[in-house]
């Protein structure tokens, strides 16, 4: 008996393939977009993972010298033999590749991906050899050296014994951290007896990768959901035509005594095998398109969050069965109405099939209700919203309410053209747009969702894109840089620019903690590049005065907002008082900073030394001074680096920070695209019996196919002015909430009339080469299928 009526339910496909394709390819195109997201997602915490594991970060207390240099090996000797359980740790670059020494009979267990039991050869890593570890990718970046393929191993990263990273690294008894064993003996000399100049850092503040990066992937998912949301509208409107053209099916079977239950059950049954097909087609073109995007993401994540990615796509469980998840929730979420509607219809409903989007009445007046509770949500939560949570509920409510007001309002424009119009086709053509409305609004709120993702997204990176170019501008002023690692080399450059620069400017800087905040603070030299070049979001008069004087500190935003400091507030660094003057944006770091006179600093720090000198020079003698200091004090041109050379690396990784987002645009407008022409031919065979009356008194066919095309361009064109202002209002959630809760700095935003002219433009274009088809089809169709209207009485 089940399968006599499955049959008869898939019947209705056999005979409608479009419907039946719509289905399918707007669910696979939804299941793609998500699970593409979520590869990438999955991709890089399965590298951050990696990379935590390599040194225990975020396990694991660490030793550090405050000044950042490194600790000498007698340090670490004098520690052991007081009982402290530390394992030291060298860190630094090798052909690009970040070399990690380790002690592993000294480790907490659990540090580095290294499987000993695994070909380890245990002897040659012992005793420096010469063996390491890091995956495949890494390994071919080694050169001749002994490397351990390990699967387990961090991108990027290479694992050895501690001896052989000093020598490969050039730093013979040095020691760049100690890994604290969280089991220490209960009595033990304290750390300011041993070795008073380390301080420790907690787990907790071991990494800050994870406050950026969380909220790049969180923001990545939200436009997956968005994506996905697009296409389940498409299958949304699928499945209720498909329901509610199968009314007489549905009351023959009931007649024939099928019980309600079985046949809501089988039909949810009918709809989970789809899902399923769909779905595995979905998570196969997600992994195309995890594929194409993860290099960008990539690059992105190590250009600008310092974090390695791997750039290599894995098949890992948690996103392919996430997507397939996602499918068949999709789908139960877009066939629940249907369903329910199934369960509460009378025994002999139905006796005529009409399309579910035709349906009026209560269903819109709560459709309406519904909108209006979301956008008050919304509006609430752009003056309360606070945190990610709250920015994203902000984002939701916004979204989903304007989708879901979306036919109210087109209704409304298209009852006072009508009203505005005088001719009978004139008249004729606004009565029949807003007729054919409900039909196509699933449609329209999709290319609007798309259009107001895209006005969104623009606004934001084109905002981020100028305030990111004069941050550049104002914190790369100095025309060279030059690194220098030991004293003597700080000195040796001091001499050389003496009489050949117009100023040298010592960068140093210390950690501290402020207001709770963990805190880099700046000494900096009294010069004009500071006074003419740095922008403050708020400023107290005079306010380079009385820094250089040393009676003022200024501080980043983030600083401000995390530490709930605001000017006149005091702060206390060792014993000195300083009064904060000045906020200033700096985009791009996850801590506090603070910025006070050169003199301060050297009274707080007498024991850090700069290494690192910014040059005020003029540019074209960049060059001719790079190769003199090599030449008269030995310092290798690749410690210097040009002001251009930074500002370009910096604004070339910029660019590629928002590919996956402006990709996920564009495929969602072409979703949106899909769903209007989906729509207009599913619709296009239930428009001849509304056509044949326009026919029957003089209109051409060819006038009718034109007016089918203007009916969708106009619809587009509408639904696109009203997504203008839903975008900007993304782009400011975005900048205003989200960004300040993520990254704890806001950004200003910019408008960009020619970008919203030229998207506006690429969605006219979207619906019109969706309507070509049906209006032609409209256009074509035979006068015999016109008569056949007037066949009956209707």
């Amino acid at each position: 008996m089940n399968r006599t009526i499955l049959k008869a339910l898939l019947s209705h496909w056999w005979r409608n393939p479009l419907q039946l394709f719509t289905l399918l390819t707007g669910l696979a195109l939804a299941t793609a977009l998500w699970s593409g997201v979520q590869a990438v997602n999955a991709e890089a915490r399965a590298s951050y993972d990696a990379a935590a594991a390599t040194l225990g970060e975020g396990q694991y207390d660490r030793l550090v010298r405050s000044d950042g240099t490194p600790l000498a090996q007698s340090t670490y000797i004098a520690l052991r033999r007081a009982g402290w359980l530390v394992s030291p740790v060298v860190e630094g670059r090798y052909n690009g590749v970040r070399i990690i020494g380790i002690d592993p009979l000294t480790a907490p267990s659990g540090i580095g991906p290294v499987d000993m039991a695994a070909g380890t050869d245990v002897q040659s890593f012992l005793t420096g050899a010469g063996q390491l570890f890091a995956n495949a990718e890494t390994a071919q970046r080694l050169g001749d050296l002994d490397v351990m393929i390990s699967t387990d191993a961090a991108p990027g990263t290479a694992v050895t014994d501690i001896g052989v990273a000093q020598r490969l690294l050039g730093k013979a008894a040095q020691i760049d951290a100690l890994i604290v064993d969280p089991v220490q003996p209960k009595r033990q000399p304290a750390l300011a007896g041993i070795a008073p100049d380390l301080t420790r850092q907690q787990a907790q503040a071991g990494s800050d990768i994870g406050q950026l990066t969380d909220s790049f992937h969180l923001n990545l998912t939200a436009f997956g959901l968005l994506s996905f949301a697009v296409g389940i509208f498409i299958v949304n409107g699928a499945i209720g035509l498909a329901f509610e053209q199968r009314r007489p099916v549905v009351r023959t079977l009931r007649a024939l005594g099928v019980p309600l239950g079985r046949l809501v059950v089988l039909m949810g049954v009918e709809l989970a095998a789809f899902a399923l097909l769909a779905g595995g087609i979905g998570v196969a073109l997600g992994y195309v398109i995890a594929a194409l995007l993860l290099p960008d993401v990539a690059a992105t994540l190590r250009g600008l969050y310092g974090a390695d990615v791997s750039g290599t796509l894995q098949l890992r469980p948690v996103w392919w069965v996430s997507g397939m998840a996602i499918a068949l929730g999709g789908t139960a979420i877009a066939a629940s109405g249907a369903l329910y509607k199934l369960s509460r219809m009378p025994l002999l409903a139905g006796a005529q099939p009409r399309a579910l989007a035709m349906a009026a009445g209560r269903g819109a007046r709560l459709q309406a209700l519904v909108a209006v509770v979301l956008l008050g949500i919304a509006l609430v939560l752009m003056f309360t919203a606070d945190g990610l949570l709250g920015g994203f509920v902000l984002l939701a409510a916004l979204l989903i309410g304007a989708a879901l007001g979306l036919p109210l309002i087109l209704d409304r424009l298209l009852a006072l053209g009508g009203a505005l119009s005088r001719s009978v086709t004139g008249q004729w053509f606004w009565a029949d747009t807003r007729q054919q409305l409900p039909g196509l609004s699933l449609a329209l709120m999709a290319l609007l969702l798309a259009m107001a993702a895209n006005v969104g997204v623009s606004t934001m990176v084109s905002s981020f894109r100028l305030t990111f170019t004069d941050f550049l501008d104002q914190r790369l002023a100095s025309e060279l840089y030059v690194d220098t690692k030991t004293a003597a080399e700080a000195q040796a450059v001091i001499a050389y620019a003496d009489g050949r620069v117009d100023a040298v400017l010592p960068i140093q800087s210390a950690e501290v903690m402020i207001s709770g905040q963990r805190t880099d603070i700046f000494g900096a030299r009294d010069h004009a590049t500071y006074r003419d070049n740095w922008i403050f979001l708020q400023a107290a008069p005079a306010l380079w005065d009385t820094t250089f004087a040393g009676q003022t500190i200024l501080i980043n935003e983030q600083l401000a907002r995390r530490g709930g400091l605001g000017l006149g507030d005091t702060v206390t660094i060792k014993g000195a008082t300083f009064t904060v003057a000045g906020i200033y944006g700096d985009y791009g770091n996850p801590i506090g900073q603070a910025l006070i006179a050169e003199d301060s600093f050297a009274t707080l720090y007498p024991q850090i030394a700069p290494t690192r000198f910014g040059l005020r020079l003029a540019k074209e003698a960049v060059p001719d001074f790079v190769a003199g200091l090599e030449a008269a004090t030995g310092i290798p041109a690749a410690q210097t680096i040009n002001q251009a050379g930074i500002k370009a690396f910096s604004l070339s990784i910029f660019e590629r920070t928002f590919t996956v987002t402006t990709a996920l645009n564009v495929l969602t407008l072409a979703v949106a695209g899909f769903a209007i022409l989906m729509s207009l031919l599913t619709l296009a065979a239930m428009r001849v019996p509304q056509l044949a009356p326009a026919w029957a008194v003089g209109m051409t066919r060819a006038t009718l196919g034109r007016l089918e095309l203007y009916r969708a361009v106009l619809l587009a064109a509408l639904s696109a002015l009203i997504a203008l202002p839903l975008g900007l209002a993304l782009a400011w959630a975005l900048l205003a909430v989200v960004n300040v809760a993520a990254f704890g700095w806001e950004l200003p935003m910019y408008l960009f009339p020619v970008d919203y002219a030229r998207l506006g433009l690429f969605a006219l274009m979207a619906a019109a080469l969706a309507a070509i088809w049906p209006a032609t089809r409209l256009a074509r169709t035979p006068p015999a299928d016109l008569h056949k209207v007037f066949s009956n009485e209707r």
